[in-house]
């Protein structure tokens, strides 16, 4: 876990972070269409989070953006519930513990910025992160909550704060 440095995105990271969530979905073959992949806002992911009620993390290591992910409210549901949204690592940084670290820091500002339940969408054959979030509550359930508009995601996890 050395040299790892988590942190708040800044507008310097924009490019980085694009690049990441894009080479993560070429890597995994994740259809770009109805996912995080085409949201308009992927180049400008500090203007996105720098909102109320809402942040964005980086992982940092040696000076390279190598993963990441934010908290918002979720769109058109009681503004009790947010919405954990894009966390993406590069596979070099998987398996080592700093996801679970990235979703603590996470799920904290989350019920700092007072939300009481955490929804998250997530592609079937992404076992390892289904793994760590129901490692950190988050349980299955039937339908997608919310308008995400990534409607290539079948698996919908909540949890309580």
């Amino acid at each position: 876990m050395e040299n790892w440095i988590i942190r708040k995105i800044e507008k310097r990271d924009n490019a980085a972070v694009a690049q990441l969530i894009r080479a993560v979905f070429d890597e995994l073959n994740i259809p770009k269409v109805g996912t995080a992949y085409a949201d308009p806002y992927l180049d400008l992911m500090y203007e996105e989070y720098n909102k109320p009620q809402s942040v964005y993390y980086v992982v940092e290591k040696d000076g390279k953006v190598v993963g990441s992910a934010g908290i918002a409210p979720l769109e058109n549901e009681a503004d009790t519930i947010c919405e954990l949204q894009k966390m993406y690592f590069l596979p070099e940084t998987r398996g080592q513990g700093i996801g679970g670290q990235l979703m603590t820091e996470c799920l904290k500002s989350a019920k700092g910025f007072g939300f009481e339940n955490c929804y998250l969408e997530t592609m079937p054959f992404m076992h390892d992160a289904q793994k760590l979030y129901r490692k950190s509550g988050f349980e299955y359930i039937d339908a997608p909550m919310g308008s995400t508009g990534h409607v290539s995601c079948p698996v919908w996890m909540l949890k309580k704060l």
